[in-house]
């Protein structure tokens, strides 16, 4: 994929979160808004794969309890999705983490409780990203 793909496809899903949005309205579970959010990406010809856990290498330890990802979009985008009053910098954090254990260059955090989705999704990129071809 080259940069302006997965920048394309960013557009692509917050375009169906706001869909979403705009036909449940604010105030939902998390994983209500997670579920159409896929129902609609894949309804769309998107691959998607929800709850995915994330491995994490630390010398020969094995963690017991893996981290989890709400969406994988194409392979290429992670999709964390939120009902709070504001992100919090762990959010963040978390969703570069999932990017870098999974070489992933670009992640969305999407914020349903919220009036306006764009306004309250923050897309992030890494070194993936940056490594990727312009066209």
């Amino acid at each position: 994929m080259t940069k302006k793909e997965v920048t394309q496809l960013s557009y692509e899903i917050i375009g169906y979160a706001i869909k979403v949005h705009k036909m449940l309205g604010p105030g939902l579970l998390e994983r209500i808004y997670e579920e159409c959010l896929k129902y609609e990406l894949e309804k769309n010809g998107y691959h998607v794969q929800q709850q995915i856990n994330v491995e994490v290498d630390y010398y020969d330890l094995q963690l017991e309890n893996p981290l989890r990802l709400d969406l994988l979009v194409n392979d290429c985008i992670i999709v964390e999705l939120k009902t709070v009053e504001k992100f919090h910098p762990i959010d963040e954090a978390k969703l570069m983490t999932y990017m870098k254990l999974l070489s992933i260059p670009q992640g969305l955090l999407i914020n349903f409780n919220s009036t306006n989705i764009t306004k309250s999704t923050k897309p992030l990129v890494n070194e993936y990203f940056f490594r990727l071809a312009d066209e």
